[in-house]
């Protein structure tokens, strides 16, 4: 489904993405992995078309969209929820979830339903304003918000960053149930080595701007572990 080549990516003189390559099959849970500051959200916001790229190729469902403004990659049909959840917090849940039908393909005036069977809190909260809701059920209104598009791609930046231990057993619960009920396809950022073993089925590890391993998650060994994710 997504296919990524050769993306080189500089800040200002500073080259981050090294030729890096990527491959995200249609169905798959994909997790992108490396300590801090090795480019992953970078990546991620290149593939978003928040940040320019200087070369290489994206490829979406077959078509080339490295040149596609932000919007347009969203129109179709890839979510994206940021690092840091990024939601509007003088706005109320519902106001939130609004936002995100401005760039739907298919123009409706409603939340789909499923967004509060996925999240029953967000029904529950509708009318308060999202600076207001703790980080777990900020994290669920960024996904919901992200879902509002129905994309066949989710892509996450660290979904269970600062989150509690149950919202994120509930968040891996809900990107497994998207994934299996739904098909929908997963690129995510992540840390916790044990959820994205839970949740994963494919592994991409970045290491100073360059993609440095890859494969099936059961491939994930100690030694790649200790040579490139521990601190």
């Amino acid at each position: 489904m997504l296919e990524v080549q050769a993306i080189n990516q500089f800040y200002g003189e500073s080259h981050t993405l090294w030729d890096v390559g990527l491959s995200v099959p249609k169905g798959s849970v994909t997790c992108l992995m490396g300590r801090n500051g090795v480019g992953k959200t970078t990546l991620l916001k290149v593939l978003m078309g928040l940040l320019s790229s200087t070369s290489g190729s994206i490829l979406f469902e077959g078509k080339e969209i490295r040149g596609l403004a932000a919007e347009d990659r969203a129109r179709a049909g890839i979510g994206y929820v940021p690092q840091g959840r990024e939601i509007f917090p003088q706005l109320t849940v519902e106001e939130n979830l609004r936002v995100a039908l401005s760039a739907k393909r298919e123009k409706s005036g409603r939340v789909p339903d499923f967004i509060f069977d996925l999240f029953p809190v967000l029904k529950q909260m509708l009318r308060r304003r999202g600076g207001d809701l703790s980080g777990g059920q900020q994290q669920q209104l960024a996904i919901g918000r992200a879902l509002v598009l129905k994309p066949t791609l989710l892509i996450l930046d660290e979904p269970t960053e600062g989150i509690q231990p149950n919202i994120v057993r509930e968040i891996g619960d809900v990107i497994m149930r998207l994934n299996k009920d739904q098909n929908l396809t997963v690129l995510l950022v992540e840390q916790k080595i044990p959820f994205a073993r839970r949740v994963a089925e494919r592994f991409t590890i970045l290491d100073k701007g360059r993609a440095v391993a890859s494969g099936e998650m059961a491939g994930l060994s100690e030694a790649l572990i200790n040579q490139h994710l521990r601190v």
